[in-house]
C-alpha cells in the first residue's frame, strides 16, 4: 500500500489537557542504558523483550535515538524491571518516544488508563507515544466466518488463530508463559478514546486488517495532524 494510501485511513482528534499518573519509585536515574551517549534523543521501550533493534519501529532505527528498556522480565537485562502500570523508576519529563507493541493487551481493562497516564507522565512535553496492539474488530470478523482456529498468518512461534489474537497465543501459555494471556481488548475508536481520557494532546490512529493489529501514535503537545500521521506511515512501512 502506498504512503498516500496510508494515510487516508487515519483518525485524528482536537487537543484535550493532559493528567499523569503516579507510582512508587525503585530505581531513580537512566543510568545503564547501553547505547551511546552521541544518540541525542531518548525513546522508552516498554515491555521490550529481548534487545535487539529490530524490535523497534524502523523511526527509531537511524542512530539517533537512544533506546532505554523496560521489562517486567529480569531475563532480558532491560534498564528498569517494572510494570507499565506503575513505570515510577523513570523520571516524569525525561523521554522524547515511548513505544509499547503487544503490551496493553495484556493488561485488565481497568489497568489500561493507568499505563497510558504513566507514558504520558515520562514524557517530555513535545513527546511521542507509539503503541500497535491487536485489532479485536479485524478478528472478530474472522470468527464470525466461523475460523476461530484456522491459522491466518505465521509468526516465529509458528501458526497464528484468530483465538490467540484474541486471548494470546495458546501454545506459549500452555507451556506455562502466563503472562501471553490477552486480558483485553481495542478496536481502534475504543483505543482512540483511552488515549484521550489519559491526556494526550492530539493523536492519531490506524488500523491494519490483513496484519490484525492497530497503530496509535499519541503527543503530549502541539503536533499536527500531517506530522503524526508521517510518523505513522514511517513506523508501518517496511
Amino acid at each position: 500500500m502506498s504512503r498516500r494510501a496510508l494515510a487516508q485511513q487515519y483518525k485524528t482528534a482536537p487537543e484535550t489537557p493532559a493528567r499523569r499518573g503516579q507510582g512508587a519509585a525503585k530505581r531513580s536515574s537512566l543510568e545503564g542504558s547501553r547505547v551511546p551517549h552521541r544518540q541525542s534523543r531518548s525513546v522508552l521501550h516498554v515491555g521490550c523483550g529481548q534487545n535487539r533493534l529490530d524490535r523497534l519501529p524502523r523511526p527509531f532505527q537511524n542512530g539517533s535515538w537512544r533506546e532505554t528498556r523496560l521489562d517486567l522480565n529480569p531475563d532480558v537485562d532491560p534498564d528498569f524491571i517494572c510494570s507499565i502500570t506503575d513505570m515510577a523508576p523513570v523520571p516524569s519529563d525525561s523521554m522524547d518516544a515511548v513505544f509499547s507493541s503487544h503490551n496493553i493487551e495484556h493488561l485488565f481493562a481497568h489497568e489500561v488508563g493507568d499505563a497510558l497516564c504513566e507514558f504520558a507522565r515520562v514524557l517530555k512535553s513535545n513527546g511521542l507515544a507509539i503503541i500497535t496492539c491487536p485489532d479485536v474488530q479485524s478478528v472478530a470478523a474472522v470468527i464470525a466466518e466461523g475460523r476461530l482456529e484456522e491459522p491466518v498468518y505465521s509468526a516465529p512461534a509458528g501458526p497464528i488463530s484468530p483465538v490467540d489474537i484474541l486471548y494470546g497465543h495458546r501454545r506459549s501459555i500452555a507451556a506455562g508463559n502466563t503472562f501471553m494471556a490477552h486480558r483485553t481488548g481495542f478496536t481502534l475508536k475504543s483505543l482512540a478514546a483511552a488515549i484521550s481520557r489519559a491526556g494526550f494532546g492530539a493523536y492519531a490512529g490506524l488500523r491494519r486488517p490483513k496484519t490484525f493489529d492497530l497503530w496509535m501514535v499519541a503527543s503530549k503537545g502541539k503536533v499536527s495532524d500531517d506530522a503524526l500521521k508521517k510518523i505513522l506511515v514511517d513506523c508501518v512501512t517496511p
